[in-house]
C-alpha cells in the first residue's frame, strides 16, 4: 500500500524519466520549407562575375540548387555540394559551412535555396565555393560559415524530392563546367598495383587511383575517417557514381558512401597501346651554325591517323660510341596524322628564334642536341629500329651523315623509316660538304623550318 511520500517520489522519478527523452521521433530535423521560387541568380551567372580574387556579395542575390553530396558516411566534411539542377546540370557550386551531420538537414536530391547576400565567392585550386572568410597574410579565401547563420543563409524548398540523375560521362568527357556536380562513369576499375589496399589511410585524405577499359585514368579521393576508410578496394569493373572535383588541372571523384560504387563485373582486358609503325621517322635535324640554342630534331607521321608513342624513344650513339649516349622517352606523347612532333634541347631559344613553341622540350646533350657528328636511332615500344641518321659506331665528322653547322632534312618523296642509313633519302648540309654532303653552313631561322616538309 503507498502512502503519499511513497507517490510523490514515484511521480518524481517518472518525470525525471520522462524529461531525459526530449522527443520520441529520433528521425532527422526538421526546417521550415520554402513554398515560393525565390532564386533570382544562376550558379553560372554568379561565377562569371568571379575575377581573380575571393570577394563578398553584397546583392540580395538567391541561389537555387539540388544537394548532391552526402557526409552520412563520413566522406564529406563540413561542406555541402549542390548543382543546377536534378538532371543534366550546367553548373555545380559548393558551400563550406560549419554543420556536422548536415546529412540530417540537407537530403541528396532536395532542392535548397541559398540567400547569397554577406556570403563570399572564391576559387581555390580550380573550384568554385561560397561560404564565410577568413585571411591569411593579407589575403581572402573563402571560409566555414558560422553555425548560427547557416540557416539564414541555406533554407529548403518544399518541392517534392525526386532524385537526380547523374550525368553519364567518360573520363575523356571531364571539363569544368562539369566540376562540383554528380557524375556517373562506367568501365572503371582500381588499377592492379593498388588492390587489397584500404579506401583510404587512418586519418589521412588517400587518392587512389581508376583507370577505365581504355586505358584512361583518373583519381577517387577519400577521407581517411570515413566509415569505409579500412575497407579494401574491390577486385572489379562496373560503374561508379561520385562527385568530379578538380585539383589545379587534376580531375578527381569523390563517392558519398560505397553503395556508389558497383564493380561486379570482371576487369578490363589489357589493352594493347603499344606497336610499330613505319610511318614515324626522322624528317630534320638542325645544328645551326649561327646559333647551337637552336638546334631541334623534327619526327613526322606520314600516315592519317594519330598515334600515340608510347614505349618508343629517341636515342643518341655520340661521335664513334657504340654505347647509347641519352634518351628520349616519347612515351607522353602522340603525333598526329601527317603531323610532325618537334624536340628542343633549349625551349626558350627555340621560341625566341622560331616564332614558336617545341612540341618537347629536353635538356642539353640529350640526342635534340647534337652537333652535326653523332648518330639518332628512333626506337619503337619492341626495341626495333625503325629509322636512323648515321652509322653506329662512325663518328660523322667527315662522312655523308656529317650535319655540323648545317641541317639535314629528308627527301618528300620518303614516306617510312628505314633501319638501314640510305644517304640518298637525306640533304646534308654542313661546313665541310665532305662524300655527297653539301658545304653551305645553315643559319637560323631563315634556313630552318621546323614542324613543316
Amino acid at each position: 500500500m503507498f502512502n503519499g511520500k511513497t507517490i510523490i517520489v514515484v511521480l518524481s522519478t517518472l518525470l525525471i524519466l520522462s524529461g531525459c527523452v526530449k522527443d520520441t521521433d529520433f528521425g532527422a530535423p526538421k526546417l521550415k520549407c520554402i513554398n515560393e521560387n525565390l532564386a533570382n541568380i544562376t550558379i553560372g551567372q554568379l561565377t562569371d562575375l568571379y575575377v581573380d580574387q575571393t570577394f563578398q556579395i553584397q546583392e540580395d542575390w538567391i541561389l537555387e540548387g539540388y544537394v548532391v553530396s552526402s557526409d552520412n558516411a563520413g566522406n564529406f566534411f563540413n561542406v555541402l555540394y549542390f548543382q543546377d539542377s536534378p538532371n543534366n546540370p550546367n553548373a555545380g557550386l559548393l558551400i563550406e559551412f560549419e554543420l556536422r551531420d548536415s546529412h540530417l538537414f540537407f537530403s541528396v536530391g532536395q532542392k535548397i535555396f541559398i540567400k547569397l547576400k554577406g556570403l563570399y565567392l572564391g576559387k581555390s585550386r580550380g573550384v568554385f565555393k561560397i561560404g564565410g572568410v577568413f585571411t591569411s597574410f593579407g589575403n581572402r579565401s573563402v571560409g566555414r560559415l558560422p553555425n548560427n547563420v547557416i540557416f539564414d543563409h541555406v533554407q529548403v524548398s518544399c518541392e517534392a524530392n525526386t532524385g537526380l540523375v547523374p550525368n553519364l560521362v567518360s573520363i575523356l568527357d571531364f571539363n569544368e563546367t562539369m566540376v562540383n556536380t554528380l557524375v556517373k562513369v562506367e568501365n572503371l576499375e582500381f588499377i592492379a598495383e593498388e588492390i587489397g589496399q584500404p579506401f583510404a589511410e587512418v586519418e589521412e585524405e588517400t587518392k587512389r587511383n581508376l583507370v577505365d577499359c581504355d586505358d584512361n585514368e583518373v583519381v577517387l579521393v577519400n577521407s581517411g575517417y570515413s566509415d569505409f576508410q579500412a575497407e579494401l578496394l574491390p577486385n572489379g569493373q562496373g560503374t561508379l557514381t561520385g562527385i568530379l572535383s578538380l585539383d589545379r588541372d587534376e580531375f578527381q571523384l569523390i563517392i558519398r558512401d560505397l553503395d556508389d560504387i558497383t564493380f561486379e563485373q570482371d576487369r578490363c582486358s589489357d589493352v594493347v597501346d603499344e606497336f610499330t609503325a613505319t610511318t614515324i621517322f626522322i624528317t630534320e635535324l638542325a645544328d645551326p651554325d649561327n646559333n647551337a640554342g637552336a638546334r631541334f630534331v623534327e619526327l613526322y607521321n606520314s600516315s592519317t591517323k594519330l598515334l600515340s608513342l608510347k614505349g618508343w624513344n629517341l636515342v643518341r650513339y655520340t661521335n664513334d660510341n657504340t654505347e647509347i649516349s641519352s634518351t628520349i622517352d616519347l612515351s607522353n606523347f602522340t603525333i598526329g596524322g601527317e603531323g610532325f612532333l618537334v624536340i628542343s634541347p633549349n625551349a626558350a631559344e627555340f621560341e625566341i628564334v622560331y616564332g614558336s613553341v617545341p612540341d618537347i622540350a629536353v635538356g642539353t646533350n640529350s640526342p635534340a642536341d647534337s652537333n652535326g657528328d653523332d648518330n639518332l636511332v628512333l626506337l619503337d615500344p619492341f626495341g626495333s629500329i625503325i629509322d636512323i641518321f648515321g652509322i653506329i659506331g662512325e663518328d660523322g665528322s667527315g662522312t655523308s651523315h656529317e650535319f655540323e653547322d648545317g641541317k639535314a632534312t629528308r627527301n618528300l618523296d620518303i614516306l617510312e623509316g628505314n633501319p638501314l642509313f640510305t644517304a640518298s633519302e637525306w640533304q646534308i648540309f654542313n661546313d665541310t660538304g665532305g662524300n655527297g654532303t653539301i658545304n653551305l653552313p645553315q643559319n637560323a631561322p631563315s634556313d630552318f623550318n621546323p614542324g613543316s616538309r
